[in-house]
């Protein structure tokens, strides 16, 4: 039974100067363009991150306690939404504060037991003034995997008729260097054995992130200057397993993916404006 009880951690700061390189090495990454000083939505991933000693680190890789970790027994963590509005760009060579705060902590029950929603809101300030806002929705789950993973079927996905459209295929080593940009040593993204046998998951299991800056690679690339964005992961995505990222200048994106038995499927789900 997962307990929150008197767990109200304090909101902190970081302060940083934002360097060029990450945003060139995600730039690579993606395979596109980054001109300018300019950070496209969701680029801030690759700033202000948490380098805790290896000591710290708990069998999932993560810190085995933390400011905004719950203290639960055998949490096991996923990326469920979020968030941002941006009022100014973030830009390369800027002093950015960003202040961490918890919002909302929320006990529900699911399909295979209790489930731990936590919103963290990441606020950006450059000199003094607010600039972006940012909200995070994480879940965490307690115990076993309930039953073995679902054998996979990696069908190419149907694509919607959309004017935005791309396909691709996460591997091992795009994950590898995602969460070396990132700073994510969370053992789904690069250990099969752990993220079939520990939490239950069909393969190595795609970022959520990731998935999210690709859908804004769409309107960035047609040329949309977008100050908006809400997302929605509904399905987890695994390496090998072919996606179809497609969206509309209206404001809908989405991430469509292979599923096991039942054809293309959301697998992430987004506005933007």
């Amino acid at each position: 039974m997962i307990d929150i009880q008197g767990w109200s951690p304090e909101p902190q700061e970081t302060t940083e100067i934002l360097q060029p390189g990450p945003a060139h090495g995600l730039a690579g990454l993606l395979g596109a363009p980054f001109d300018g000083d300019e950070l496209p939505p969701l680029w801030q991933w690759l700033y202000f991150l948490e380098r805790p000693p290896q000591a710290v680190l708990g069998p999932d890789g993560h810190p085995a306690e933390g400011r905004f970790l719950p203290p639960i027994p055998n949490r096991r963590r996923m990326f469920a939404g979020g968030r941002f509005l941006q009022r100014e760009p973030l830009r390369v060579g800027d002093t950015v504060t960003r202040r961490d705060e918890m919002v909302a902590a929320e006990i529900k029950q699911g399909r295979t037991g209790e489930l731990l929603f936590v919103t963290v809101r990441q606020t950006f300030l450059r000199d003094g003034q607010k600039i972006a806002v940012e909200e995070q929705d994480l879940m965490y789950r307690c115990g076993a995997p309930d039953s073995a993973p679902p054998e996979p079927s990696y069908k190419e996905p149907v694509l919607r008729r959309t004017p935005w459209r791309t396909t691709f295929t996460a591997d091992p080593v795009l994950l590898f260097r995602f969460s070396a940009l990132t700073y994510n040593a969370h053992r789904i993204h690069y250990d099969e054995d752990y993220a079939t046998n520990v939490e239950g998951h069909a393969g190595l299991v795609v970022h959520a992130p990731l998935l999210a800056i690709m859908l804004l690679e769409l309107p960035r690339l047609a040329g949309h200057k977008v100050t908006e964005f809400s997302f929605r992961a509904r399905r987890p995505v695994y390496a090998g397993q072919p996606v179809a990222v497609v969206g509309h200048p209206d404001g809908e994106l989405a991430v469509i993916a292979a599923a096991y038995a039942s054809g293309p499927v959301s697998a992430l789900t987004a506005t933007f404006s």
